[in-house]
């Protein structure tokens, strides 16, 4: 299924065509735009020549933190997020041998097992995680049962919470709304 995220119909095709390069979209999900996020995947494709976890777990240090500076940036913190992206490439080429989908495929596990996998990735708190399952389970055909529930709030049908949720500009805006609601609503608590 092609996804409709970046608004960059190059960057979409990348995360619909490569299981790692979404894994890495999705690590790149936070404190920047989703749009920024998930198309640092192909902004790093574009830069080093490829985005498989080989590559960028061998890639020097150094060079791939200049790769994230370059403009437009591939991050706002481009230290700390170039060195997340290369330990999780690093996790899943050591782990999943540089095979991304296997972290939800491999041996036929259920949302519940698959939750428990993205969790240990590096960078993969609960919600991260949670959201990820969203997204496999609602626009890449994941059938692992139980998807939804392990998934929780963000496996919701017709829930507009997350990136699992944008198929196109108006989901988006709706998205965007329900975030902005859900920060008032904190910051109304706090007060």
């Amino acid at each position: 299924m092609a996804l409709h995220i970046t608004g960059d119909p190059k960057a979409d095709e990348l995360l619909s065509d490569d299981a790692f390069a979404l894994l890495t979209g999705m690590l790149l999900d936070q404190q920047v735009p989703m749009e920024t996020a998930f198309a640092g995947p192909e902004k790093i494709r574009e830069r080093v020549g490829a985005i498989d976890p080989a590559t960028i777990a061998g890639y020097d240090p150094e060079a791939f933190i200049e790769v994230f500076k370059q403009r437009p940036s591939v991050h706002r913190f481009p230290g700390s997020m170039a060195g997340r992206v290369q330990a999780l490439a690093e996790a899943v080429q050591s782990d999943w041998g540089g095979e991304a989908s296997a972290i939800w495929t491999k041996g036929h596990p259920d949302g519940a097992e698959v939750l428990r996998r993205l969790q240990q990735l590096p960078g993969f708190g609960e919600q991260k995680a949670k959201i990820f399952l969203a997204l496999l389970g609602k626009q890449c055909g994941l059938q692992a049962s139980g998807w939804r529930e392990a998934a929780g709030h963000y496996g919701d049908e017709g829930a507009f919470r997350s990136v699992a949720d944008i198929v196109d500009a108006e989901s988006l805006t709706k998205v965007r709304a329900t975030k902005q609601a859900a920060k008032a609503a904190a910051k109304s608590a706090k007060a």
